[in-house]
C-alpha cells in the first residue's frame, strides 16, 4: 500500500506540473533549478570547468522577467550561453558532474519554456530535479537499492514534498513580483540543494 501511494504521489506531481501554464509554469522550474544551482557551482568550484557566473545571471535574468513580465530577456542568446557551459559527462570522471548537467538542463528547458518552445519544460525540470536525487542516493549507497527504499530515503522524501509544497503555493498565486521573490526565497530557505549540499 506504501509503495502504490508513493507512486500515485510521485504520477501526481509530474501531472499537476503538466498543467502548469505561461508565469506559473516558469515560476516552477525556475524555483527547482535555484534549488540545483548549489550543485552546479560547487561543481565548477572543484573542476574549474567553468565560471558559475553565467550559470547565475541567466538564472537571475529568469527571475527578473517573473517579476516583470514585460521585461525584454532576450532568451535565445541566454540559451547559447548556458549551452556553453553545461558540462560533458564523457570528459570528467567524478560524480559531481552529474549534478552539474541535471541543473544545466534544468535551466535550459526553463529558457525553452519561457521562449514558448517548449510548453513541457516545467516537466523536465521536475523530472531532473527527482531523478537526480534518485540517482544521488543509489551513489552514496552501499547497499543495492530497490525502488521502494528510494521512495522511501530522507532525500526523496524531501524532494516530493518540496514540488508538491511549490505547486499548492502556484495553485493560489497571481503571477507578479511578490510571488516570484516567495518562490526564490523559498528555494533556500532550507539552505541545501536538493541533493542536500550545504547552500552556505
Amino acid at each position: 500500500m506504501v509503495q502504490a501511494d508513493s507512486l500515485k504521489n510521485k504520477l501526481n506531481t509530474f501531472q499537476r506540473v503538466r498543467e502548469l501554464t505561461g508565469w506559473h509554469a516558469v515560476a516552477f522550474s525556475a524555483t527547482l533549478v535555484e534549488r540545483m544551482q548549489p550543485n552546479y557551482q560547487l561543481f565548477c568550484q572543484a573542476t574549474e570547468f567553468a565560471d558559475p557566473s553565467q550559470f547565475q545571471n541567466t538564472l537571475s535574468l529568469i527571475w527578473e522577467w517573473l517579476i516583470a513580465p514585460k521585461a525584454k530577456v532576450n532568451f535565445a542568446v541566454q540559451l547559447e550561453k548556458i549551452e556553453d557551459v553545461t558540462p560533458d559527462a564523457a570528459r570528467f570522471d567524478n560524480y559531481g558532474v552529474y549534478p552539474a548537467i541535471d541543473a544545466a538542463m534544468s535551466l535550459t528547458s526553463t529558457l525553452l519554456l519561457a521562449m514558448g518552445e517548449d510548453p513541457q519544460g516545467a516537466v523536465v525540470a521536475s523530472k531532473l530535479s527527482q531523478g537526480g536525487v534518485e540517482a544521488f542516493i543509489e551513489a552514496t549507497s552501499e547497499d543495492s537499492l530497490t525502488d521502494q527504499d528510494i521512495k522511501e530515503h530522507p532525500l526523496m522524501q524531501w524532494e516530493i514534498a518540496f514540488q508538491t509544497e511549490l505547486l499548492d503555493l502556484l495553485e493560489s498565486m497571481k503571477s507578479g513580483s511578490e510571488s516570484a521573490k516567495k518562490l526564490k526565497l523559498l528555494a533556500s530557505e532550507e539552505g541545501m540543494s536538493n541533493i542536500g549540499i550545504d547552500i552556505s
